[in-house]
C-alpha cells in the first residue's frame, strides 16, 4: 500500500519493507532507548561497527548510563553462521542473574538481511531472560515504531510467564482499584494528570509501557483496559488483546479529545455512566478555562516521528490556532481513527507515513506562522524567516493532558509566535552571508566573479 494512500493497514499488521517509508532516524534507537531505561536489563547490538558507535553516541547523548554490548562481524563469521555463535556466547557471558533479568540482543540491518537468526536464541540462560529481536532500517518504518517492536516482545513473553504460573507483584504492590495501562512515553506528569482525572470512575492509572522495569509489565497486562495514547503500538496492543484486555485510542487531550476518551473508557471498563458524567463535569470546565485563559492565534503546521502529532493538532485547534497541515512519520492505525475523524471534520489534511518533503513542501506553500516539526523541518523554516520548533524536546517534553496541557503547550506556541519579527530582523543583519561564493570559511574575502562581479 503507498505511504500516501491514507488507507489503514489491517490491524495487526505492520507496514515493512524499504519503500514508500518515512525519513527518520535509524529506527534501532527506538528499541534501544526502550531497554536503556529498564532495570536489570542488558542491551547487546550486532551490527555494523559504523552503526553500533552511532546508536551508542545517540544513546549516551540522551543519556544513557551503561554500557552497550557489540557483537562484531566479518565477512568469514557473517557467511559461515559464526556471528549467531558469536552472539549466544556474548548472551552467555552477560547473563549473570544476581544483575540483569534480561537481555536483549538486537540484530541491525546487515545481520537481519544476512539471516541471522536471534530468535533461536535460548530463550532463558542462567535464570535471564533472553529476547532476541530484528530492528532493521530497511523493515522497521520509524524509531517510534521499534518502540513497539521491543515492548511487544516483552509483553509477550511476560504474557506466557503469567499464563503458567504466579508472577512478581509491582514494587509498591497490586492497585486496589481497576487500572488502565498507558502505552506510550509521554511526559511524567501526564499519567498523573490521568490518574486524577479516572478516580471518579473508580479506576487507577497502571504502568506505562514501555515500562522500567520488567516486573511492571505483569501489572500493565494485568489491567481493565490497555490506552493506546500513542497509536503506533500495535504489537504491544496485540497483546493485550491476546490477554483479553480491550484497547482504547486517541487520549485526553483537549476539552472535545477529553469528553470521548472519558466516554470510551467507562465503555470499556463497565463503568456506569453517571459516574463517566461526574468526572465530565469536574474536569472538563477546567480544560475549558485553560484554553480560553491561553488563546492560541496564528497558523500552525505540525509534524513530527513520535506518534502524538495528532493529538497536539487536536489541542492546538482547541486554543484557536489554525492547523493547516498534520504530518506523521506514523502509521494510521485503529487506534488514530477518532483523532483523524476529528481533524477531518474540521476541514484539516492528515498525511500519515509523511516524508520530509512533504512536509517541507508544507512549509513552503502554507505560509505557517509558526512550524512544529524535525530538525530539517525547523532548518527550512527559520531560513524562511517562519518560527519554528524541535517536535520531540520542545513540544513532547511538555504535559498534553487535561488542563495542564492546554496551559503548558500555549505557553511555548504564543512564545515561538511573538520571535517572528526577531527572525526578520536577523535574516536582514546577515542577509546573504554564507550564500553561493561567500560560504565556507576563506583565509582573505573571497573575490567575485561572473555575474555577480557584473553586478557590482
Amino acid at each position: 500500500m503507498p505511504a500516501d494512500s491514507g488507507g489503514c493497514s489491517n490491524a495487526g499488521e505492520r507496514e515493512r519493507g524499504p519503500h514508500d517509508q518515512p525519513q527518520t532516524m535509524c529506527p534501532a534507537f527506538g528499541a534501544l532507548r526502550v531497554g536503556l531505561r529498564m532495570r536489570r536489563t542488558a542491551m547487546v547490538l550486532v551490527g555494523s561497527g559504523c552503526c553500533v558507535y552511532g546508536l551508542s553516541f545517540t544513546a549516551h547523548f540522551y543519556g544513557a548510563r551503561r554500557s552497550i554490548g557489540y557483537v562484531p562481524f566479518d565477512s568469514e563469521s557473517l557467511v559461515s553462521g559464526r556471528l549467531f555463535e558469536d552472539a549466544r556466547e556474548a548472551v552467555l557471558k552477560l547473563a549473570d542473574p544476581d544483575k540483569l533479568d534480561t537481555i536483549v540482543a538486537i540484530n541491525l540491518c546487515v545481520p537481519t538481511a544476512s539471516g541471522a537468526p536471534l530468535r533461536l536464541l535460548p530463550k532463558e540462560l542462567n535464570g535471564v531472560r533472553i529476547l532476541g529481536i530484528d530492528v532493521p532500517g530497511f523493515g522497521t518504518p520509524t524509531h517510534a515504531e521499534a518502540k513497539d517492536v521491543l515492548a511487544g516482545a516483552m509483553l509477550q513473553y511476560a504474557r506466557l510467564e503469567a499464563e503458567q504460573g504466579p508472577v512478581q507483584a509491582p514494587r509498591g504492590g497490586r492497585s486496589e482499584r481497576p487500572t488502565v495501562t498507558l502505552l506510550g512515553e509521554m511526559f511524567p506528569a501526564d499519567p498523573v494528570g490521568i490518574g486524577m482525572m479516572l478516580d471518579p470512575l473508580g479506576l487507577a492509572v497502571g504502568p506505562v509501557v514501555p515500562t522500567r522495569e520488567w516486573r511492571e509489565l505483569y501489572a500493565a497486562l494485568d489491567c481493565a483496559a490497555a490506552a493506546a495514547i500513542h497509536p503506533q503500538y500495535q504489537a504491544s496492543a496485540r497483546e493485550f488483546a491476546a490477554a483479553g484486555r480491550p484497547v482504547v485510542g486517541s487520549a485526553p487531550v483537549g476539552r472535545d479529545g477529553t469528553a470521548a476518551w472519558l466516554d470510551a473508557i467507562g465503555q470499556a471498563c463497565g463503568i456506569a455512566q453517571d459516574k463517566v458524567d461526574a468526572a465530565k463535569n469536574k474536569f472538563l470546565p477546567a480544560i475549558g478555562g485553560a484554553l480560553a485563559a491561553m488563546p492560541i492565534k496564528g497558523r500552525v503546521i505540525v509534524s513530527g516521528y513520535e506518534g502524538s502529532e495528532l493529538l497536539v493538532a487536536r489541542l492546538l485547534i482547541e486554543s484557536g490556532a489554525i492547523v493547516p497541515y498534520v504530518g506523521t512519520a506514523c502509521p494510521r492505525t485503529p487506534w488514530n481513527e477518532a483523532d483523524l475523524a476529528w481533524l477531518e471534520e474540521r476541514g484539516v489534511p492528515v498525511q500519515f507515513r509523511a516524508s520530509l518533503e512533504q512536509d517541507l513542501a508544507a512549509v513552503e506553500s502554507l505560509e505557517p506562522d509558526l512550524a512544529i516539526g524535525t530538525t530539517p523541518v525547523v532548518q527550512a523554516a527559520k531560513e524562511r524567516q517562519i518560527p519554528a520548533l524541535y517536535f520531540t524536546n520542545l513540544i513532547s517534553a511538555r504535559p498534553l493532558m487535561g488542563p495542564a496541557g492546554a496551559g503548558s503547550l500555549a505557553q511555548v506556541i504564543n512564545a515561538a509566535l511573538a520571535n517572528k519579527e526577531r527572525f526578520a530582523t536577523m535574516r536582514a543583519f546577515f542577509e546573504g552571508v554564507g550564500e553561493g561564493e561567500t560560504s565556507g570559511v576563506w583565509p582573505v574575502m573571497p573575490v567575485k566573479r561572473g555575474a555577480a562581479a557584473k553586478a557590482v
